[in-house]
């Protein structure tokens, strides 16, 4: 028996062996409860991944007593739950879902997917080291056959020298990465006084990420204090490298095509289970104040989003997700044709070239040359500056009558949890429950009414309509009108009225 450490469940795996039955099945199961009960997966009202996650909730997870903060005053709660408990309920679930006397049954194709998608899928592990004379260079990883041109510089991000530690997520190819930075003090002259290297992983998928944050936090302290010990690194890629889907072409992609890419692109938007620190969803809505209605109209009209703040990023990639839960639609066949709404995270010079070719994203840089590159983006956020230089999206900047309204009651809300909170003890529900409810029941709210008024014998759009969606008929005109070209309402009709603004 292993006396239980301060470190998380995963560093003890590098020195214990794995305790997991052959093939993982027991993990499996237990993230297949994870998984289900989230509600981005189970189209349930809330995209928010549960309160009680922390950064690391998984393998990997969280240390027991530790909290951790970010420069938005966003911090991490100590863990509550052990590894053990997680398994009894993954064991639960499946004896729910898979009653003894029932007789065998076909096993659907999300059911397949979310058991394939819940295995460990590590393609990559690496770790990043800054050269005083090459600058970033990747030192070591596996497989070292794996194409990871690029990636110092996406593992230690432009500017990275002016903080202590940092993490990053970003995109690579078809494969989606997370790092973890630090800087070391140290007395040399040849390192010039400072020792910088990154740790990271690539998945096919970034929904489990999350889970490794703790161990790649651990391994770049050790990188630092004893470079070349890789020993553990490799530990781990072995015990969690990828498995490839059922298709039988050896190939793993991060939106599979055809009927998987449906159900993971469209029924499940987002397909994001990246746990923030509590409360980084309201620090999100505070940060941007009137102007998230701004970024809402925007997100949901799937335009190009780029986000600059200057390291660390960490936090900024959290604000790539609220941007993503921003745009949640629950209603079957709505959003199938539109433009997939794709985080790419953190950005640099190097991606620009992937960036032309996208219709649709959001993402965030350090690099402040990005703001010249106008062709390569329809909204750059700077601070809490929303700004365009596309001359049809100005009006979107202006908040209308509704904008207003919708954050007044949103903020009303907030308040009548916050005191539910303090009298009575509600620690079921959250801020970020509701927030992610808000903005999905305001988008289920216009398309609802779009489809009905498509369906009915006349399909015009008048006053009444929209203001049945919680628009402004006048305010908000432009926006409608740009809503109906890119979800295709082609059939529907405009009011004169809402041309008379």
């Amino acid at each position: 028996m292993v006396e239980r450490s301060d470190r998380a469940p995963l560093l003890d795996w590098e020195e214990v062996p794995s305790a997991e039955q052959p093939g993982g099945a027991a993990p499996a199961e237990a993230h297949a409860k994870d998984r289900l009960s989230s509600p981005s997966n189970s189209r349930a009202l809330s995209a928010c991944p549960a309160p009680g996650f922390g950064w690391s909730s998984g393998p990997g997870g969280p240390t027991p007593s530790r909290s951790v903060s970010n420069v938005d005053g966003c911090s991490a709660p100590p863990a509550t739950c052990s590894t053990q408990a997680g398994t009894d309920e993954g064991l639960r679930f499946d004896k729910e879902e898979h009653p003894s006397d029932s007789g065998p049954r076909e096993v659907s194709l999300e059911d397949r997917m979310v058991k394939w998608e819940e295995r460990d899928q590590i393609v990559s592990v690496f770790v990043v080291t800054f050269n005083t004379r090459s600058g970033n260079m990747l030192e070591w990883c596996l497989p070292k056959d794996m194409d990871l041109e690029g990636v110092e510089f996406k593992a230690i991000a432009s500017g990275s020298h002016r903080v202590t530690t940092d993490f990053i997520y970003f995109r690579k190819g078809c494969y989606f990465g997370l790092a973890c930075f630090a800087n070391m003090a140290v007395e040399s002259m040849v390192e010039r006084g400072a020792r910088m290297k990154s740790v990271g992983i690539l998945s096919p998928s970034y929904t489990l990420l999350y889970r490794y944050m703790s161990f790649l936090e651990h391994q770049v302290r050790l990188q630092l204090q004893s470079p070349g010990h890789y020993s553990p690194l490799e530990a781990f890629y072995e015990d969690k490298r990828a498995l490839l889907p059922p298709s039988g072409d050896g190939v793993v992609t991060a939106f599979p095509a055809n009927t998987w890419g449906a159900a993971i692109n469209h029924s499940m938007h987002p397909e994001m289970k990246i746990t923030h620190p509590a409360g980084c969803m309201s620090q999100f809505i505070r940060f941007f104040g009137e102007q998230i209605m701004v970024l809402w109209k925007l997100a949901l009209l799937r335009r190009r989003i780029l986000i600059f703040s200057p390291p660390p990023v960490g936090v900024v990639c959290y604000r790539v997700y609220c941007c993503c839960c921003l745009a949640n639609i629950s209603i079957p066949g709505v959003g199938v044709t539109v433009p997939e709404f794709r985080p790419f995270f953190y950005v640099n010079v190097a991606d620009i070239s992937a960036l032309e070719n996208e219709l649709s994203y959001v993402a965030c840089t350090t690099e402040k040359i990005f703001e010249e590159k106008k062709d390569l983006y329809d909204v750059y956020v700077d601070n809490q500056n929303v700004k365009t230089y596309r001359d049809g999206l100005k009006p979107l900047l202006r908040l209308s009558t509704s904008d207003r309204e919708k954050y007044s009651k949103l903020t009303e809300q907030r308040q009548m949890l916050l005191y539910s909170q303090e009298e009575n003890g509600d620690c079921v529900s959250s801020e970020e429950d509701l927030f992610i409810l808000f903005f999905l029941e305001q988008n289920n709210r216009i398309f609802q009414t779009l489809n009905e008024v498509a369906e009915g014998p006349d399909p015009t759009l008048t006053q009444e309509s929209v203001r049945a969606m919680g628009l402004d008929p006048h305010g908000d005109r432009l926006f409608l009108l740009h809503l109906l070209e890119i979800y295709g309402y082609d059939n529907l009709l405009v009011s004169e009225q809402l041309c008379c603004s």
